[in-house]
């Protein structure tokens, strides 16, 4: 599957149906995209958000939706995210063919959820500091650093366009329902990011 069959019209959103661990297309690499093709990618991006924000994630790449092509959004609003309380604001950002590179070699043990695994969180190393080049969603090209959780969830993000969950990051031995984490892991996850760059 290359692309969705349809998305909204002009200032019409639609609400996606979110891919679930085993559908294959969560396992292939996304392609990169033109600039020529940004026009009519504007109503997956619309759509990409609005899924993103009805789910209450901070991020959704393409894969996600069943479109493969290396298009993400992500943000964590200013009132905070009810899913990931814990994560400093992130403005809406719109990264098309996102590139990264690590910033120095620190990383941190994140304990990371998906929309796409549903009730499961798990440890993985990610790096403390990235730089992203890519395409805004009008086509310029932007280059930004990203640090501590935010960078985590980029980080995340491009990994689905990769074909990769954090499911193959994560040690197994860490892996827990949501509920259990809250009962059994939330407070040391929290003390272990809280020097954490914002």
């Amino acid at each position: 599957m290359t692309s969705r069959p349809f998305h909204g019209a002009v200032g019409q959103t639609l609400t996606l149906p979110i891919l679930q661990v085993g559908d294959p297309v969560l396992r292939e690499r996304a392609r990169e995209v033109s600039p020529d093709e940004l026009p009519a990618l504007q109503g997956l991006i619309d759509d990409l958000i609005a899924t993103m924000r009805a789910a209450g994630g901070a991020g959704l790449a393409a894969n996600q939706v069943g479109d493969l092509r290396r298009v993400l959004v992500a943000e964590v609003p200013e009132g905070g995210n009810p899913r990931y309380p814990y994560k400093p604001p992130l403005p809406l950002t719109v990264m098309v063919n996102p590139v990264l590179e690590p910033v120095g070699d620190e990383t941190v043990l994140i304990n990371e959820g998906c929309l796409s695994v549903p009730n499961i969180r798990g440890d993985l190393p990610r790096f403390v500091t990235v730089r992203a080049r890519y395409l805004d969603r009008d086509g310029a090209e932007r280059e930004q650093e990203f640090r501590g959780l935010s960078a985590g969830t980029i980080q995340h993000e491009v990994d689905h366009l990769d074909g990769v969950l954090f499911l193959d990051r994560a040690d197994p031995r860490s892996l827990t329902t949501w509920e259990e984490w809250e009962r059994n892991g939330k407070a040391v996850f929290l003390e272990r990011i809280e020097g954490l760059p914002k």
